[in-house]
């Protein structure tokens, strides 16, 4: 890391605007639609709630233990290695298993604590807590992280802080670097990227939801239970794609990618299923 590294007063500003905006806004929206819609608040929490159970407590650790081991203190091993070695099928499996779990936790959610919430709100509710809560925990949470490393940067503590690190990782050496200059080029351009990135994936969170709904509640649509494990695995895999350097997409195609992507699921969801819906079910 370069010892001259220092974060620009501009770049403090936009990071403390995504924390709170990143931490804030999922609130705001989850209050908002509660009210006009008056809708009971815990079937929002359930959304978070089932996000961080499927996705972070169950998924995340396996995920890890199949494909970065070393994530988990472990030592490299058969399948680990085969998947490093194919980043497309590395690709695929960081697609997958968000796609899996994450669309079963939203199944049972709705077959089991949220059964008896058959109204098509009960949809739009859990989407906006599971879209929601993940952009808390996703940027939010890093954003303070970032304000956290850019004041040890200034303060000339984050190098001690690194080597101590690298002692015990030394291959975390490239994304520490990139950490500190990401930092201190940080501007509205980065904040404006996660955030438009951000809203077309709760947009499709709340798609998906719509989808595992009806799914849930209608055995002849259990197919878009499946359907949206697909939609879920397509989405991150093509991240994922650009992430492990199988393909290069410039920022801004990445951004209109996630936006079609979610933005159609959102809307195919929204328009088929959730307007047509006019039962009167509390």
């Amino acid at each position: 890391m370069s010892e001259n590294a220092y974060v620009q007063g501009t770049s403090f500003v936009w990071l403390t605007m995504g924390a709170a905006v990143f931490i804030l806004l999922p609130i705001i929206a989850a209050i908002i639609w509660k009210i006009r819609k008056k809708e009971r608040f815990s079937t929002i929490l359930v959304g978070a709630a089932i996000f961080l159970l499927f996705a972070l407590i169950i998924e995340k650790p396996i995920q890890n233990v199949l494909a970065f081991p070393s994530a988990m203190g472990l030592s490299e091993h058969a399948v680990s290695r085969f998947l490093n070695e194919n980043p497309v099928l590395l690709a695929l499996t960081a697609g997958l298993f968000p796609g899996i779990f994450e669309e079963t936790g939203r199944f049972f959610a709705f077959k089991t604590i949220l059964k008896k919430r058959r109204n098509r709100e009960t949809s739009i509710s859990y989407g906006i807590g599971h879209g929601g809560f993940e952009v808390v925990l996703i940027l939010g949470i890093t954003y303070i992280q970032y304000i956290a490393y850019a004041v040890m940067i200034n303060s000339g503590t984050f190098g001690a802080v690194t080597d101590m690190a690298l002692s015990q990782a030394p291959e975390q050496a490239e994304n520490i670097e990139a950490i500190v200059n990401m930092l201190v080029s940080f501007s509205f351009a980065e904040f404006a990227d996660d955030f438009a990135v951000r809203i077309f994936a709760v947009l499709f969170h709340i798609g998906a939801s719509i989808l595992v709904f009806y799914a849930s509640n209608d055995k002849k649509r259990f197919f878009l239970y499946p359907l949206a494990i697909i939609l879920h695995t397509a989405f991150d895999f093509i991240f994922a794609l650009n992430i492990f350097g199988v393909i290069s997409i410039p920022s801004p195609a990445l951004e209109c990618l996630a936006a079609v992507f979610g933005l159609s699921v959102f809307l195919c969801a929204y328009i088929l299923l959730y307007k047509k819906d006019i039962r009167k079910v509390s």
